[in-house]
C-alpha cells in the first residue's frame, strides 16, 4: 500500500501594491499550487509594500483564491510600516501560531518590526517555540519566520538577519526542529547548520529581483523520513533544491542554476 506524500507551498514575498508586482504572476503561482493540493500553504511574509489597508486587502483577494484549507501566515518588514501589523490581525489573526496538519507541525513567529527592515525573534518567545514543538509528536518540524537566520549568497551586503540569530538558531535545535523556512531578500536558497535544514524561498510576483534570480516559490514534498524542497516557477517548471532525510540527516544539495543565478553566470 502506497502513501501520497504531505505537501507544503511556500508562498513569499508578494509586495501588492507596489510599482514592479506582478499579478498575472501571482495568480498563476496560486493556480499551480490549487492543481497541487497541498496539505499546508505556507506565506513568509512582505504581502504589502508599506503595509497600507488597500495592500492588504489585495493580497487577501489573492490568498482568498487557494484552495488549500491549511495556511499560516506571518508578517514581513513591509508589512510592518505605517502601523500596518494591524490590518494583518484583521484580516489574518495572530501575528504567531502553530498549525498541525498530517503529521507537521508548524510554529510560524512574526519576525518584524515596526517601521525598520531588521528583525529579531526576541528571548521572550523562546519558551513558547520549545513548549509548541514539544506538546504533540511530529515527524517533521518546520519553524516559520520571514528574515533570515542565515545570510543567503547574492544578497549583497548582508544587514537584516535577526538580532537575535544565535540564540534562535540554539532554540531551534533544542526544539528538535527539522525546517526554517524564511523569505525577505528576494533570493532562494538552503543551507544545512548542524541538524538543522534552512530553506529560503524567492519573491513569487514581482520584478525586484537580484541578479539572474526569477520570481519562484517552493515545494516541500514529505514522504515518511524523505523530505525533497523543489523551487517552482509560475508559468515555467521547476527544478530540485534539497532533498534530506529527519532521521539520518543526509542530505544531497542542487546547487548549480541558483548559483548561476546569484553571481551572474551563464
Amino acid at each position: 500500500m502506497t502513501t501520497s506524500p504531505t505537501v507544503i507551498a511556500q508562498l513569499s514575498d508578494l509586495h501588492c501594491g507596489e510599482p514592479h508586482f506582478v499579478p498575472n504572476l501571482l495568480e498563476r503561482a496560486i493556480a499551480e499550487i490549487n492543481e497541487l493540493r497541498p496539505d499546508l500553504v505556507v506565506c513568509s511574509g512582505d504581502l504589502t509594500t508599506n503595509g497600507f489597508k488597500e495592500e492588504y486587502a489585495d493580497a487577501k483577494r489573492h490568498l482568498d483564491r487557494l484552495a488549500c484549507e491549511s495556511l499560516v501566515v506571518v508578517p514581513g518588514n513591509h508589512d510592518s510600516r505605517n502601523v500596518g501589523y494591524v490590518h494583518f490581525e484583521q484580516l489574518f489573526g495572530d501575528r504567531n501560531s502553530v498549525l498541525r496538519v498530517n503529521g507537521v507541525t508548524v510554529v510560524a513567529v512574526d519576525s518584524s518590526e515596526p517601521d525598520l527592515d531588521h528583525g529579531q525573534i526576541g528571548r521572550g518567545r523562546y519558551p513558547w517555540i520549545v513548549e509548541e514543538f514539544a506538546a504533540e509528536p511530529a515527524e517533521l518540524r518546520v519553524f516559520m519566520l520571514h528574515h533570515h537566520l542565515l545570510p543567503v549568497p547574492g544578497t549583497g551586503r548582508e544587514r537584516n538577519i535577526v538580532y537575535d540569530a544565535g540564540d534562535a538558531i540554539e532554540c531551534l535545535q533544542s526544539a528538535g526542529v527539522d525546517l526554517v523556512l524564511s523569505g525577505h531578500k528576494h533570493v532562494p536558497y538552503a543551507w544545512r547548520l548542524e541538524d538543522l535544514f534552512v530553506v529560503n524561498a524567492g519573491t513569487v510576483s514581482t520584478l525586484r529581483l537580484r541578479g539572474n534570480t526569477r520570481p519562484c516559490y517552493n515545494v516541500i514534498e514529505i514522504e515518511g523520513r524523505h523530505v525533497t524542497v523543489w523551487r517552482r516557477y509560475p508559468f515555467h517548471g521547476q527544478e530540485r533544491i534539497i532533498q534530506f532525510s529527519t532521521e539520518t540527516r543526509a542530505f544531497e544539495k542542487y546547487t548549480a542554476r541558483i548559483e548561476d543565478e546569484v553571481t551572474g553566470r551563464r
